[in-house]
């Protein structure tokens, strides 16, 4: 599946990288770093971080 993070609406809140730390994380800076797909058997974890965005810049396509 792939992994669509919109980073104009991403206010790098966190609240994905608590949901899925292995596909999400923050930076030194602060910012949001992720991968741009994941196996299916990771899907569980990601729809749950796209969930958790307060600001629902996360989507999954596949």
């Amino acid at each position: 599946m792939r992994i669509n993070v919109d980073m104009a609406l991403c206010q790098n809140y966190g609240q994905c990288v608590f949901a899925a730390p292995e596909h999400f994380d923050l930076d030194e800076a602060g910012d949001l770093v992720h991968q741009a797909s994941a196996d299916e058997s990771a899907r569980a974890d990601v729809e749950a971080a796209a969930m958790a965005c307060p600001v629902q810049a996360i989507t999954i396509e596949g």
